[in-house]
């Protein structure tokens, strides 16, 4: 028996190639094709579920700080057991995923998928007449604060420096003070040698003089 005729295929003639059910083939085709579309709907529906799509709310400023300097100077030891928010960098804990300096972490959280699953769109809410009025009065509180403080800050620094000069004052003073009783007793010794002086003049001497050397 022939190869063509252990596989089905009829050999007539000079024709020696086999022969293939096209019946079968496109059925086997076209239920592909329909296992290969269910899979891409289900996909879809997977993705996009069903129902009125999540209300967001408007982009609005940031109120905390974000932190990106807690970690500038430090050394971190990473190997395989490092956990990844570990592993050196800025890590999302909302995303889950690292990113290596603070240019693309900023640009990560500010961006579309972040502040979508933060529950914000990337619209911003337009500001209003009495919007800009508070924002204005709230900048000008801010600033007479910060003014108030810093006449404090000059007053204490007055202060200090009156109390450094009435210090001076009172150390000059005590040195003054301590000097004075050497003069008074310079003062009193010259008094006495006056008479001596006038009397050695009356009697024609130049002075009245001691063997003693003056120490």
């Amino acid at each position: 028996m022939s190869f063509y005729q252990q596989t089905g295929a009829a050999a007539s003639g000079t024709d020696h190639r086999r022969k293939w059910d096209s019946n079968e083939y496109q059925a086997k085709a076209n239920e592909r094709l329909a296992e290969e579309k269910a899979a891409m709907e289900a996909k879809k529906n997977k993705e996009k579920p069903k129902g009125p799509k999540p209300r967001r709310e408007l982009l609005h400023a940031r109120d905390e700080k974000v932190d990106l300097e807690s970690k500038v100077g430090k050394q971190v030891t990473v190997n395989k057991a490092t956990a990844t928010e570990e592993s050196g960098g800025f890590y999302c804990e909302l995303c889950e995923c690292s990113l290596k300096d603070s240019i693309n972490y900023l640009d990560h959280i500010n961006g579309k998928n972040h502040q979508h699953k933060l529950g914000y769109s990337m619209k911003v809410k337009r500001s209003t007449v009495d919007d800009v009025v508070n924002r204005f009065a709230a900048k000008k509180a801010e600033l007479l604060q910060k003014s108030k403080k810093k006449d404090a800050k000059d007053e204490e620094e007055t202060l200090k420096e009156e109390q450094a000069k009435m210090a001076d004052s009172r150390r000059q003073k005590h040195e003054i003070h301590r000097k004075r009783p050497h003069k008074e007793e310079e003062e009193e010794v010259a008094e006495e040698d006056e008479p001596e002086d006038e009397m050695a003049q009356m009697m024609g001497f130049g002075g009245f003089s001691t063997s003693k050397k003056p120490r």
